[in-house]
């Protein structure tokens, strides 16, 4: 499955909610992300414009792996993502199944993240209106495409984008823009 995605700097939430409502979407769910990062023991993720972590939503777990970028006009990667098993103990197993296989933590990265839906084109759009506390406020708008129908799906996205007059792009991952926070 490909993630296509965009990612725009945009603070004026109270606008853009409007907007979104105006298309009919529907405001989800508001919840705090947490993702922990590794880095390979066979490459750098960095490098290689890969990502791979585990997300914690409340009490659920995932183990999700990005790979590179696809696409210049688009954040496009292939994404897989395993659930495991909920609360601490699931956290904590994967996180040493990880390890043990030499991934090294690099980072956490908690955001707030608002989540609204609606359909485009045949899609379900994710507009997330994110928190990323230090390096700032974002607008994701995500589809979720098999590979035939990336055209129609960036196609899609991009055309909301403009509708909702999002401009200031950001290629850049959250987990990117903590580490030049950071110095590293």
């Amino acid at each position: 499955m490909l993630e296509v995605e965009v990612k725009y700097r945009y603070a004026e939430w109270d606008t853009l909610r409007a907007k979104l409502s105006a298309l009919g979407a529907t405001a989800a769910e508001i919840r705090t992300e947490v993702d922990h990062y590794f880095n390979a023991p066979d490459r750098d993720f960095a490098r290689t414009d890969e990502a791979l972590r585990i997300r914690r939503i409340g009490d659920a777990n995932c183990i999700t792996y990005k790979g590179p970028k696809t696409d210049a006009a688009t954040k496009t990667r292939t994404e897989i993502e395993l659930p495991v098993e909920a609360g601490d103990a699931g956290a904590d197993t994967a996180t040493r199944l990880l390890t043990a296989l030499g991934y090294r933590p690099v980072l956490v990265v908690a955001k707030t993240r608002e989540v609204w839906t609606f359909t485009r084109d045949g899609f379900t759009v994710e507009a997330c209106l994110d928190d990323a506390g230090v390096v700032g406020k974002f607008v994701e708008l995500e589809v979720l495409a098999e590979p035939d129908r990336f055209e129609a799906a960036k196609a899609a996205v991009l055309r909301t984008a403009a509708e909702l007059g999002l401009t200031d792009v950001e290629r850049r991952s959250y987990l990117a823009m903590h580490l030049q926070a950071r110095g590293a």
